[in-house]
């Protein structure tokens, strides 16, 4: 399995540092607002690679923050005259709910900054110890970055070729530009905690850094987020690891690419910016999924509702493909020797296969393993349309099997879409009329007012075969002809 490092800017083999174990951390939100949809793509990305680790047989452990205490919540909370606590808890659980939503795995150790105040005070302490860092007489407490000869081995920046003023703050109490803040002093009004240099609270750059090291050991295997993260926070992280403990953060560094919508960068001003709430009440989750998915996820994703509406129809074939395939199945006749119809299927399902792990195994290529299904589905519609009543049981349920799992390990949940449930008893009473149905149970109701509706159709009695299409709508369901043949499903909204 190869993977793109950003530190050394090329794919290498991916050896974890302990045989079958993965350790893994992606930085998390900053809680005091829903998330946008940019923040989103890089979630599920790294949710996309958790799950294929884990598919290939990797014991992963995935942990991932929440920021709960900074400077744009202590700005929230001010403008609405509430505690930042309170801000940080509302948003907490409200990116949570989305992440559910969205179908995002929740991580293994999700810890929040303000419980985590004495691990980032420790290696302060070290950092303070070591000459790394140094107490300003205002309180506050500096990482001193010239002190790190490595610095800029993550982002490739030298200092000399920086100016301050450029993504660095300047500030008096700082002996350079380029140093940036472990601890900040208190100022009235802000949550604090104390400290041996006084009241105070954590820099952003600190908690990563001390949170990876005390759950997860150091180095760990992979640390992910958006590019956005690699200057300042990921250098700035990696530089107190090894000015702390002498070892990397991580050995590997995985960034993802930005996020435009219609070609343009996403912002409030440009009446572009959206929150994943409000695409997922708009959309099905999945869907949103697939959209992200077509695109690698180190390149740039252009996103637009015109493409979203795209990825709705390509989902509903999808799970149409796999419900065709399931219903031939139960519908086949016993199963003999396989003929050369069946044993092309069963052949590109396997390819199909070994094709999608081959592009997964590649830095994750998403795009090329959503091809690999696409094409399966293509074939398998292919299949089920020359064979028609005369598919065979094991090869169409393999077949659907694979491309349930493959969706799945993309975080896909073709069940969802297929529009399957328990049909209504009122079935029964329509079949009685329609149908001279003796029974009570709707699923045979169905079957035989599909059967009615078909011979009245061939034998061009009209009335009769939209009768039967009314009184199923009115039961909230429609009639789908599929090339395996025609069934009942619920209405899509």
């Amino acid at each position: 399995m190869l993977i793109y490092n950003s530190q050394n800017h090329r794919k290498q083999e991916f050896e974890p540092l302990e045989p079958g174990k993965v350790r893994m951390y992606v930085c998390g939100p900053t809680v005091y607002d829903q998330i946008h949809i940019g923040n989103a793509r890089t979630f599920l990305s790294f949710d996309v690679i958790r799950r294929y680790l884990q598919y290939k047989g990797y014991e992963v452990t995935f942990a991932q923050n929440l920021t709960d205490v900074d400077d744009k919540i202590i700005n929230r909370a001010n403008e609405q005259g509430r505690s930042a606590a309170e801000v940080a808890e509302e948003f907490g659980t409200a990116f949570i709910e989305q992440m559910h939503r969205f179908g995002i795995l929740d991580p293994d150790i999700r810890p929040r900054a303000t419980r985590e105040i004495e691990a980032m005070q420790e290696m302060i302490g070290v950092l303070i110890e070591k000459g790394n860092a140094y107490v300003a007489p205002n309180g506050d407490v500096y990482f001193s970055v010239r002190s790190d000869h490595d610095y800029g081995v993550l982002s490739g920046r030298e200092l000399d070729q920086m100016r301050a003023g450029e993504r660095v703050e300047v500030n008096d109490m700082k002996r350079d530009p380029f140093d940036f803040a472990l601890w900040k002093a208190a100022k009235p009004g802000e949550p604090s905690w104390p400290s041996p240099w006084g009241e105070g609270r954590p820099g952003w750059h600190t908690e990563c850094c001390a949170m990876i090291h005390r759950y997860l050991g150091t180095p760990i295997d992979i640390h992910g987020g958006g590019a956005d993260l690699v200057f300042p926070h990921h250098e700035n992280e990696t530089a107190q690891a090894m000015c702390a403990w002498g070892e990397p953060l991580a050995k590997t560094w995985m960034h993802t690419g930005m996020l435009r919508v219609d070609g343009e960068k996403m912002s409030k001003s440009l009446g572009n910016f959206y929150t994943l709430k409000e695409v997922l009440d708009k959309y099905p989750a999945d869907a949103v999924r697939l959209l992200m998915l077509q695109t690698h996820y180190r390149a740039p994703l252009d996103f637009s509702f015109e493409r979203l509406e795209g990825s709705v129809g390509t989902l509903g074939r999808l799970a149409s493909c796999v419900k065709n395939l399931r219903w031939a199945a139960g519908n086949a006749p016993l199963d003999g020797e396989l003929n050369e119809l069946d044993r092309s299927l069963s052949a590109a399902t396997k390819e199909a296969e070994a094709e999608f792990v081959a592009q997964m195994d590649d830095d994750f290529n998403t795009a090329g393993a959503m091809a690999a299904i696409f094409g399966l589905v293509g074939s398998a519609n292919r299949y089920l349309a020359e064979a028609a009543g005369n598919a065979s049981t094991a090869v169409t349920l393999r077949t659907a099997d694979a491309l349930s799992e493959l969706c799945g390990v993309l975080g896909i949940d073709l069940s969802r879409e297929s529009g399957e449930g328990e049909l209504p008893a009122e079935l029964v009473g329509l079949a009685r009329e329609h149908a001279s149905y003796g029974g009570d149970d709707p699923a045979s109701a169905a079957d035989a007012l599909l059967a009615a509706r078909q011979e009245a159709r061939a034998s061009k009695n009209w009335a009769t075969a939209d009768a039967i299409r009314d009184g199923i709508a009115v039961l909230g369901l429609v009639v789908e002809d599929t090339p395996a043949g025609a069934r009942l499903r619920a209405k899509r909204d």
